[in-house]
């Protein structure tokens, strides 16, 4: 079996989640096998049992807390060059690092690897929906020249077509403190941004090699509903945008966002 030893998978757990096993289950029934580390600022019983039932070393942020700075923290216990921070909600497939590491293989030099996903609510895989078939046309540049500027814009100027726990990130080029943390919901948005800005690849898979979880008690859903989202929408869109042309893609983008409401 292969090994793709210089890359950890983080799982970032958070208080008491129903879906937390069945995360770590998929992290470690990869058909390619890496180290596999949990992080928590929300110690628990129910976490700390998981973590001695699968033997994975738990780390515990006793700082501030925050996604991002969960997040970084969790990356700076890890050894390794590249890492996976896996939400706890999430499944990966299989063949979700197997993938990454034919990408790794290729051109070990890029900043970010990923690939597409599908959702599941009320724990069945749904359909595509409109806003991901619309994230996979604004991959498409990036299929022919990853490390393109204007690829890499192509997937973010409309709205983030990245899916944060799908992506792989080079420590090398991103260092230990990727993710910035200025927002609170639109934190991995603005990272890629960031790192777009880079000559190093936005390394894509044109295949579906993970599940994302869309539930009620998601930290995501829970921001969408008090329109922190939509509001970090708009700052990052005008990032690339004028302020009226933002606040017109924001209309189309604010109806493609209410996927993720149950």
């Amino acid at each position: 079996m292969k090994e793709f030893k210089n890359h950890t998978f983080v799982v970032c757990a958070y208080k008491e989640s129903e879906y937390l096993e069945e995360c770590i289950k998929s992290v470690l029934n990869q058909n390619v096998k890496s180290n596999v580390i949990m992080a928590t600022s929300t110690p628990n019983k129910h976490i700390e049992m998981l973590a001695q039932k699968y033997n994975i070393p738990l780390f515990i942020n006793e700082g501030k807390s925050g996604i991002g700075t969960d997040w970084n923290f969790g990356i700076s216990k890890v050894n390794t060059d590249y890492a996976t921070v896996a939400h706890q909600d999430d499944i990966y497939n299989e063949n979700y690092l197997e993938e990454i590491f034919k990408l790794y293989e290729k051109n070990p030099n890029f900043s970010i690897a990923f690939g597409d996903y599908r959702e599941i609510k009320n724990g069945e895989t749904i359909p595509l929906t409109i806003n991901l078939k619309i994230k996979k046309l604004l991959l498409k540049k990036l299929l022919k020249n990853p490390n393109s500027k204007k690829a890499k814009d192509s997937a973010l100027k409309f709205g983030c077509s990245i899916c944060c726990p799908c992506v792989t990130v080079n420590l090398k080029v991103a260092g230990k403190q990727p993710y910035k943390t200025k927002m609170k919901c639109d934190l991995d948005w603005d990272t890629w941004y960031e790192l777009s800005k880079l000559e190093n690849e936005f390394a894509y898979i044109n295949k579906e090699i993970m599940c994302h979880r869309i539930h009620e008690a998601s930290e995501t859903s829970n921001l969408i509903e008090n329109n922190i989202r939509l509001e970090e929408d708009l700052v990052m869109l005008e990032k690339y945008w004028p302020k009226p042309v933002a606040k017109i893609i924001m209309r189309f983008y604010g109806q493609a966002v209410k996927t993720n409401e149950m």
